[in-house]
């Protein structure tokens, strides 16, 4: 099985990537007020604590905020957060495909 396979992604994590894709996409902009904890469970099909742990995680990074009793919302400086993790997350691929590059081309010199 791939490790890159819906499958492995955890139920909170998809909720988060969808946010985060609403955001690069320019379907939610700054101040745009994210569907509650139930709506969003519901939508999921979730319970509403793997919704709050995908919230706690935008919130960690800065792409939401949340006011208690009022709801959570996209911050002005989501779409940069978006775009700075997803740079990393490229640059972290990148460094892992430069070293199974180098790895596998240490086996083919030990094979020749």
């Amino acid at each position: 099985m791939s490790t890159m396979s819906s499958e492995a992604v955890q139920p909170y994590q998809r909720i988060v990537q969808d946010i985060q894709r609403a955001i690069r996409e320019g379907r939610l902009s700054a101040g745009a007020k994210l569907p509650s904890t139930r709506e969003l469970a519901d939508e999921y099909g979730v319970a509403p604590g793997t919704v709050q742990r995908a919230l706690a995680e935008l919130r960690s990074t800065g792409t939401i905020y949340s006011h208690q009793g009022r709801g959570s919302y996209i911050a002005d400086s989501a779409a940069e957060s978006v775009e700075d993790a997803t740079l990393r997350t490229l640059r972290a691929l990148e460094a892992q495909v430069a070293d199974l590059t180098a790895r596998l081309e240490h086996i083919e010199s030990r094979l020749d």
